[in-house]
């Protein structure tokens, strides 16, 4: 018998995205503090968050598959948040405008009863055209992206603010690398097709 499987995220992002494996899961808050360490990288501080989060569904429910995920905006080794409003946004394409950015998309997958536990990260290194102030304000007010880290959702208008796409996950933009929730999932025994 298959154990359930679970998404630790409140993301809607995730959630669609999980729904295209055609899977039964369900969706639990994960509760978990995502400020940064001291001196934690970018792709530190993603790896760490998809896995707390993860942990933290899976001690309430350790039958349970979970699968925690998080991303963080790297420019140049800092990381970018989500804005949370306007002015923020505004802020982070400003500074982001002609810039290469790595997106760290970590994804964990523990199931407490079984002891199975696995993480990974995909990077996604995202140019950014040199933007306009006015066309950064337009993009804000078609999609307030205020929820999304680095103010930027590639799967709607923010495609036009970038020039360039490097991936092997292509939904590890979005916030779910499907490929490598795929092959873990797998290795926790959830059957796929």
């Amino acid at each position: 018998m298959q154990r359930p499987v679970i998404l630790a995220s409140t993301s809607r992002y995730r959630r669609e995205l999980l729904t295209r494996l055609r899977l039964p899961f369900d969706v639990q808050s994960p509760e978990v503090d995502e400020t940064p360490l001291p001196g934690e990288t970018p792709q530190a501080l993603a790896i760490r968050l998809a896995l707390e989060k993860a942990n933290a569904v899976a001690a309430r429910f350790p039958e349970a598959v979970v699968i925690g995920s998080d991303q963080v905006a790297d420019l140049a080794g800092e990381a970018l948040g989500k804005p949370g409003d306007h002015d923020r946004a505004t802020a982070q394409l400003r500074r982001m405008r002609g810039q290469t950015l790595i997106f760290q998309t970590a994804v964990a997958v523990v199931c407490h009863a079984s002891g199975f536990v696995q993480r990974d990260i995909a990077p996604v290194r995202v140019v950014f055209r040199d933007l306009s102030d006015a066309a950064i304000e337009q993009y804000l007010l078609a999609e307030q992206p205020y929820d999304c880290a680095g103010s930027a959702k590639s799967e709607g208008l923010g495609i036009a603010l970038l020039s360039a796409i490097d991936s092997d996950d292509p939904t590890a933009l979005v916030g779910l690398p499907l490929i490598r929730t795929c092959q873990m999932l797998r290795a926790a025994g959830v059957e796929l097709l």
